[in-house]
C-alpha cells in the first residue's frame, strides 16, 4: 500500500512539473538572435573604424592588423572554463584539430587581404566591397549547405553586388588628380578586398558545414570551441609572417611616430583585438541559431 502512495506521488508529481512554452522558446531564440546581431554590427563597425584610425595615424604594418583580429582569442577562456566547468573529455577532439588549423590557415590569408584592402581605401569604399559578400555568400551556401536560391534572392543579391561593385569602381575612376601609384594601390585595395570576401564567405559556408556534419553541437560551448581555436592557430600564423616579413622591426618606430602618441597607439591595437572576438562571436552565434 505505501509502495503504491509512493508510486501515485511520484507520477502525479512528474506530471505537474512545469514545461516550457513553445512562444517562451521563441521569445529566448529572438533574444540570442538580436544579442548575436548586435555583438556582430557593434563590433565589425567598431573594429574596422580603429583599423583605419591605425593606418590614418601612421600605422603601416599590415601583419599587425592581421594579427589583432584574432590575436583577442584568450578573453574567451572565461566563457570556455564558465560553459565547461562538468563537461566530459571528447573524443573527437583529435579529429577537430585539423579542422580547427585548416580554418586558422584560412582565417590568416582572410585578414591579411583585408589589412591590404583597408590600407589602400577609404572606408567608405572598402565597406561598399565587403557588401559583396552578399553574392559570395549565397553562392557558396547553394553549393555547400543547400541553401534554396529563390528568384527573390537572386535579384537581391545581383542588385546589391552591382551597385556597391559599381560605387566602387567610380571611386577608383574618380582619382584623376591622384598619381599613378594611387591608382594602382586603388586597384590592389578593390582586388585584395574582393578575394578577401569571397575567401571569407567561403570560410562562413565551410564552418556551417563543419557544424551540421561534423560536429553536430547547437551550443554556445560549440561556438566559443570555433572561435578559440582557429583564432589560435591563426594568431601563430601573423606571428610567424610578422617576423618573416620584418614588419617586426619598425613596430617600435611606429609607436613612437604614431601621431596620437604611444599610449593611443597600444589602445587602439587592444580594442581591436576586444572588438574583432565580440564581432565573431556574434557571427558565429548567428550561424549556430539558423541551424
Amino acid at each position: 500500500m505505501l509502495n503504491s502512495d509512493i508510486n501515485i506521488i511520484m507520477v502525479t508529481t512528474t506530471t505537474q512539473q512545469p514545461q516550457q512554452h513553445p512562444r517562451f522558446k521563441n521569445y529566448i531564440w529572438w533574444f540570442r538572435v538580436s544579442l548575436y546581431i548586435i555583438f556582430l554590427l557593434a563590433g565589425q563597425s567598431s573594429s574596422l573604424l580603429l583599423e583605419r584610425f591605425y593606418y590614418d595615424k601612421g600605422g603601416n604594418s599590415k601583419w599587425m592588423i592581421s594579427f589583432v583580429q584574432s590575436a583577442g582569442f584568450p578573453l574567451l577562456l572565461p566563457l570556455i572554463f564558465y560553459f565547461k566547468p562538468h563537461a566530459k573529455f571528447d573524443n573527437n577532439k583529435t579529429k577537430y584539430f585539423t579542422l580547427y588549423i585548416g580554418f586558422g590557415i584560412l582565417l590568416t590569408g582572410v585578414y591579411l587581404m583585408y589589412s591590404y584592402g583597408l590600407q589602400y581605401l577609404p572606408l567608405s569604399t572598402f565597406s561598399l566591397i565587403c557588401s559583396t559578400e552578399l553574392a559570395f555568400n549565397a553562392l557558396f551556401s547553394y553549393f555547400l549547405n543547400s541553401q534554396k536560391f529563390t528568384a527573390l534572392i537572386f535579384n537581391s543579391v545581383f542588385l546589391l553586388t552591382m551597385s556597391t561593385s559599381l560605387l566602387a569602381v567610380d571611386s577608383i575612376s574618380d582619382q584623376d588628380s591622384s598619381t599613378d601609384l594611387r591608382k594602382e594601390n586603388y586597384i590592389l585595395g578593390f582586388l585584395f578586398t574582393l578575394c578577401a570576401c569571397a575567401t571569407f564567405s567561403l570560410y562562413l559556408a565551410l564552418v556551417q558545414f563543419s557544424f551540421e556534419k561534423i560536429i553536430k553541437r547547437q551550443t554556445f560551448s560549440a561556438i566559443l570551441d570555433m572561435q578559440f581555436y582557429p583564432s589560435f592557430f591563426a594568431t601563430c600564423a601573423c606571428v610567424i609572417g610578422l617576423f618573416a616579413s620584418g614588419e617586426w622591426k619598425i613596430l617600435d618606430k611606429e609607436k613612437k611616430e604614431f601621431a596620437n602618441g604611444k599610449v593611443s597607439y597600444i589602445m587602439t591595437l587592444l580594442c581591436c583585438c576586444v572588438t574583432w572576438q565580440i564581432c565573431y562571436i556574434g557571427m558565429l552565434g548567428l550561424m549556430e541559431s539558423n541551424l
